[in-house]
Parts: C-alpha cells; structure tokens; sequence
C-alpha cells in the first residue's frame, strides 16, 4: 500500500511544545536521582562554592537538596537559567574549549519539568530570591532569605512523568549511587568540603570530606585516603607522567593489593569523572603482567590536557570522552603505570602481612589479675638453676638416627650487619624446603622460593625477547582469512603485530593473509587469534591477546625453569635470591599477582607474644 491511498493518513510534522521537549531532555540527561546529584553539584563546583553539602531522602526521590556558597544567581538569572540552552560556562563559539563541569544548559529545565524544583539564591551585595517550576510551569520570582550562595531543591522526582518511577530501583540501591556521584565529585576537587546527609527519617551523615590543603599530591593523597581508605594510599604508588601536552597523575594499587570486581577504578579527565573504556582498556593493560585476569587494580587516574585534545561533547550525560589522539592517551596510562611499578621495584602490599598477623591466634589468657612469674623477679640462684635446667641434655646418638627429620635448617653463623639493613634482609632459614625465613633491622620477611624465582626468570625472559625480538615461524602456505569490512582494522594494526611475530598482510577485499606466527605459540588457529584480536578491540580500543598470549608462554617456561618447591637451598643460594629480588622490577608478586613474600614487624610479633 502507498501513502497515495485515502485510507491511509499522511504523518503531520509537528513543532513540540517547551515542556514535552524538556522533558525528553530529561530521560537523557536525569536518569535517575545520582543523575540529579550530579548535574547540580558540577553547577555548584562551577559557581566556584568551596563547600557543599548535598541532603537525600527516600533514595533521591522524594528529596534532593544541594547547598552551596558560591557566587549565587541574581532575579534576573533566574528565569533565564530554567530556559533551555541558557548557560554562563559557554558562549557557543567553540565547543572544543570547555573548560567547566556543565555547558548543555540543560539540567535545571530538565529537573523542573519532571520534579517540583526550587532554586533559591543571593549575590553578594543583593538581596536573596527565589523561583519555583512544577511540571515545566514557571512561578515568577519572589524575595527570599538567604546568607549566601545557592540552594536547589527538587522534591517528588519523576512525578509529572510516572511511568519514569517503575524503573526507580530500591531507596537503598539508589542513595548508594547518589553516594557513588558524590565520592567521585570529592576526588576530583580535593579543596572543596563535601557533605552528604541522609534525612529521611531523622538527619545521618553518609559521607563527610572536609577540604583537603598542601600542594597536589599531598591533597590528593588526604582525600583518597578519606574517601577509598587509608589502607589504599598505605598499598598505591604516585603516578606521575606526561606526554605530548597529556599529563598523568594520581595514585594506583600495587598488584598485590587488588580486588575481585573493578570496583576501585577512578578516572578523571580534566577533572570530570568518566567512565571511558579505552581508559579503563589501558588500565587493564597495564597491569596485565602481574595480575591474573579475575583480579583488578586499584586506582585513582587523572588526565589533564588543553581542552581542545579532547571532546567532552560525546554523551549528555558527559561521562564519555573522544581524545583528538586515543592512542597517545591509551599509551601515556600503559607505560606510565608500567614505569611507576618498575620504579616500585620489590615492593609488596602492606596488607598481606596484616593478614598474616591477624592469622595468628595468641593464647587467650584465664579471666582474672595478670600471674606474675617467678622469671619475672627472680634471684641469682634461682638464674644459675633456670640456666641449668634449660641447657639441652645429651642424647644416645643412636637415637638421633630415629628422629624424623626437621622441617626446618637453620643457619647458625649471625648474619653480617650489612645485610641486615638491606630491604629483605638476611636469610637465616629455609622451612618445608620452600619459604625463606630473612633477618630484617625491624623485624623479618618470609620469602615463597618457588614464586619469588619464578618471577626472576619471567622479567629475565622478557628481557631477553625485548632485546632480541620475538622469533617468527614462516607458514609453508599463508592462511588466508576473510573478515570482510573488520579486515582493514587489523591491517592497520599490521606493524603493531609484526613486532609481536604476526605478519599480516591484505589479500584481497576483506581478507587477510597470514604469513608468519610467533614461534613461542607453536601451533596457531590463525583465524581464531585474529577474531579474538577483533573482539578486543572492539571491547577496550585496542587488544593485548597477542602479547597476552606470548607472556603466558614466557610465564610458562619461567614456571618450569624456576626454583621447584622442595629443593633444599644453601645460606648462599638463599641470600643470592633476595638480592636479585631486591634488583629486580614488580618481583613483590608473582606472575599471576600473588604475593612472593610476607614482611612482619618485630613490633607486631612482639605483640602477639604480649612483650609491648
């Protein structure tokens, strides 16, 4: 049928009225309450307000308040900022220099036509108004009373618009997003205080950030520390580093200080919290060698460049970025990550040897006052006979054969001092002829052999490729693999992949002929390396499956080639260990993340024993 036929009814273009249009500006821009929180807190960070307190009930949805001291609107601002498109951060000539939170001039016109929104507000040397819009209908503006700044208050969210509320997740799940938006606002502006107040039922502070002051690492550092725990900074190295106008910055986990779900992955770009998967691609990347893949790393990464390197005006709700140059950005997170673990050398997370002491269970001691031996004020004949009782009897030396065999050496000569002072100490024993016991200035370190080598031999190998290249196989006869339109994103990936031994070239429309594969691999499913190549580049902007693949071989061989549980070691072959360890990049872990050794204060066991 045709629209020539009467019986059917030609479509009429219509122009939508303001509220209808406000409102499909909502469903883009106010997703749900955290959507909310967050537009009107950026507009209180971009009024300049050096505290901020933000109070939520039922989840958001009945209630959200923002409070601020910033520079504040005047009467005449307030209509103009419910106008859609009204905005004081942009003046429309170029959208590439965006330099504030918020430049849409769409969220307070948003929240109005779905809400019951208040704005109340003063400029310094005015006096305070206010305006109020329900439903999309404007009030006119009223005096107010008001010290200073702004206060925005929006009640009954999404009530001109029911059929939003369906979608609303419980209260609880929807103030832990709220809280999620505001932690990551707090860590992008350490200077600013930030209060979050549940006043539902009563008034409960959910998370308080005062203002942070010293310069930028040490800021950073008090507000992570409040915000992710100070167990984070305690286990994070600073990062620190810049290429071409791009600067990095912040702290990241150590590897053996991570987590199950990548649920402590912060990243910033010019201060604006986003959520980017090629950065979080690059994240990954940079930990692939010393993490397994169900472990993530914890970090807070920050990205500054000139505004016009990177376009912010992707996604309405600004939590996606374009960069002019991805690959710059993508390889400035990579090798600074990878430089800074280099840096940290040996180093291992704080928090496996807390799990160690808090293993241990000391005696519990009878109720009751404290016993007080006899040892603990003692006379000097009662010294000479404790001395004698202790002294070790002599044994028929044919009983000595039918002893079992201890499962520990000891090395009776005291350890030089020097050795002592250096990071992993001295080695004083071997126990069950795999974990090295060192003597410490502060305490001791029990070293696993069998990871610890392992992850000498791993770094060595990989040396040993980077200098010399990756061997290459020649095919006796090319693969040839069609992809159809997927075939050019790999061709221009062709130089990445040839330094990894794959050599591909185009053969044809959409297809791809491979002529030689990494010798380490054996035996390849060409086909089936490329797609998964495709897969992850499609996933996280740029694939390490190759790579990935190669390190597995390499870790392989340094499994089998290294040091085997159960091998007995001398005090040389044990000392010669820790001292390549303590020369040797990222070998606090082993190759899948594990911890290789365990650091314990003397102090700390010297509580357990009840000597503090």
């Amino acid at each position: 049928m045709s629209l020539d036929d009467p019986k059917i009814s030609r479509p009429v273009i219509r122009q939508l009225d303001e509220t209808a249009i406000n409102r499909i500006a909502a469903g883009e821009v106010v997703e749900r309450p955290a959507s909310a929180v967050k537009e009107l807190v950026e507009n209180a960070l971009d009024a300049g307000a050096r505290r901020i307190t933000v109070e939520v009930a039922q989840g958001g949805k009945a209630l959200i308040r923002v409070i601020d001291d910033g520079c504040g609107m005047d009467a005449d601002d307030l209509p103009l900022a419910l106008s859609r498109h009204a905005t004081s951060k942009i003046d429309g000539s170029d959208l590439l220099n965006i330099r504030s939170f918020g430049f849409r001039g769409e969220a307070l016109p948003s929240l109005g036509s779905v809400g019951r929104l208040k704005i109340t507000s003063r400029v310094d040397g005015a006096d305070a108004h206010e305006i109020r819009v329900t439903g999309g209908v404007i009030a006119p503006v009223r005096p107010a009373a008001l010290s200073r700044g702004t206060v925005v208050e929006l009640r009954d969210l999404f009530f001109a618009t029911p059929a939003r509320l369906k979608f609303m997740r419980s209260d609880r799940a929807e103030m832990q997003a709220v809280t999620d938006v505001v932690k990551r606002l707090a860590m992008a502006e350490p200077g600013v205080g930030f209060t979050l107040k549940d006043v539902t039922d009563g008034e409960r502070v959910v998370l308080r950030a005062d203002a942070e002051t010293g310069d930028l690492f040490d800021a950073l550092s008090g507000r992570l520390g409040g915000l992710m725990g100070r167990e984070f900074i305690d286990n994070a190295i600073r990062i620190d580093a810049e290429r071409e106008g791009l600067r990095l910055k912040g702290f990241a986990g150590l590897p053996t200080y991570s987590r199950g779900a990548a649920v402590a992955q912060f990243l910033f770009v010019n201060g604006r919290p986003v959520r980017d998967r090629l950065l979080l691609g690059a994240l990954r990347a940079a930990y692939m060698d010393v993490l397994s893949r169900d472990r993530h790393p914890a970090a807070a990464l920050f990205i500054d460049c000139p505004p016009h390197l990177v376009d912010v005006n992707v996604h309405p709700a600004k939590s996606e970025v374009r960069f002019r140059d991805p690959g710059m950005a993508r390889g400035l997170i990579v090798s600074g990550l990878r430089h800074a673990l280099a840096e940290a050398g040996h180093r291992s997370s704080s928090t496996v040897g807390d799990g160690v002491l808090g293993a241990f269970r000391p005696e519990t001691a009878p109720p009751g006052p404290a016993r007080i031996y006899q040892m603990d004020r003692p006379r000097g004949a009662t010294l000479e006979r404790a001395r004698d009782w202790q002294a070790p009897a002599l044994q028929d030396p044919a009983a000595l054969w039918d002893a079992p065999t201890p499962s520990a050496r000891v090395e009776t000569d005291a350890p030089e001092p020097e050795a002592t002072i250096r990071p992993l100490g001295a080695a004083r024993a071997q126990v069950h002829e795999n974990y090295i016991i060192a003597q410490t200035e502060a305490g001791m370190v029990i070293v696993d052999q069998h990871a610890a080598h392992e992850r000498l031999v791993y770094e060595r190998l990989k040396r040993q490729m980077a200098e010399s290249g990756v061997a290459r196989q020649a095919l006796l006869i090319p693969e040839i693999i069609s992809l159809g339109g997927d075939a050019d994103r790999l061709l221009d990936r062709a130089e990445d992949l040839a330094e990894l031994g794959l050599i591909i070239e185009a053969f044809g429309p959409g297809t791809i002929a491979v002529r030689e594969t990494p010798a380490l691999l054996g035996v390849v499913n060409a086909e089936a390396l490329l797609r998964d190549i495709l897969d992850e580049i499609d996933a996280l902007g740029d694939s390490q499956t190759l790579k990935a693949r190669l390190d597995a071989v390499l870790s392989r061989v340094a499994c089998h080639g290294s040091i085997r549980s159960g091998r007995r070691m001398s005090a040389d072959e044990m000392n010669a260990l820790l001292r390549e360890m303590e020369a040797t990049p990222m070998s606090g872990q082993c190759n899948h993340g594990r911890p290789t050794y365990v650091t314990l204060a003397l102090s700390d066991i010297e509580r357990l024993f009840g000597r503090t």
